[in-house]
């Protein structure tokens, strides 16, 4: 989920534009989007870097409603303030506790694991995919680009996977696969299993009976790169068994 400010335009534009830009575009359209932390642990540093500096106001109370939101739970926030306060000092841990005590008076259920991978991942998961009679268990679907090449992301609850599948092209065509959260696998028929984490890149050509999919206690999600071609098209085979699945344990 991509990180958007307008705040500082909205109150500052006119008074101070240059600060707007900084707040709106470099704070939240760079720094909090930048890949290497997650949104939650995004929250968490913020939290603590405004309680560390004594800050108490209304920007700490967003930030608090910020990693609520985010998936920061009661139990969780209560420990970070706790933790945070034999460094920075009792009288900011009160003071903290105050505010996060009303943010979190209604806090209902917590988050279930689906809220907490949605949270996490940087790219959007989408609905639920058109194509499910391919695969066994439920998987979604969202667009990344739709212009020069098209480019999707694939995400699979644990345990569900896409069924042997083959791409042809007369010529070029096949895929490419790059893991952006949670971990899964991608293997071709007759091959041993290949992990997916964070970051891997598997490519396919053309031709090449495969499948892939979540681990069996994982989410995972891939962007899905159609390589072009001439003459492509996608033939769908047999489901993967539970028994071939099994042996990924």
């Amino acid at each position: 989920m991509k990180i958007k400010q307008t705040a500082g335009r909205e109150q500052l534009g006119d008074f101070a534009p240059a600060f707007a830009h900084l707040n709106d575009d470099v704070l939240f359209g760079e720094v909090w989007n930048e890949p290497a932390l997650d949104i939650k642990t995004k929250c968490i540093v913020t939290v603590v870097s405004l309680m560390a500096g004594g800050i108490t106001d209304s920007s700490l109370r967003y930030h608090l409603e910020n990693a609520k939101k985010n998936g920061v739970t009661k139990e969780e926030i209560a420990a970070i303030i706790t933790h945070c306060t034999m460094y920075a000092g009792w009288p900011k841990g009160w003071a903290v506790f105050r505010l996060a005590k009303e943010v979190w008076t209604d806090a209902g259920p917590a988050p279930t694991q689906a809220e907490k991978y949605r949270n996490e991942l940087m790219f959007p998961i989408g609905e639920k995919n058109p194509y499910g009679d391919y695969f066994t268990g439920q998987s979604y679907l969202a667009p990344v680009s739709t212009e020069q090449v098209p480019v999707f992301n694939v995400t699979f609850e644990p345990g569900c996977r896409n069924h042997y599948h083959i791409h042809h092209a007369k010529s070029g065509g096949g895929q490419m696969l790059i893991c952006v959260g949670g971990r899964g696998y991608y293997r071709e028929e007759g091959k041993a299993p290949v992990e997916m984490t964070e970051g891997s890149v598997v490519n396919i050509p053309a031709g090449v009976k495969h499948w892939h999919g979540a681990a069996p206690d994982s989410w995972f999600s891939h962007l899905a790169i159609e390589v072009p071609g001439e003459g492509t098209s996608t033939e769908w085979c047999e489901p993967v068994t539970d028994e071939e699945y099994s042996e990924l344990v």
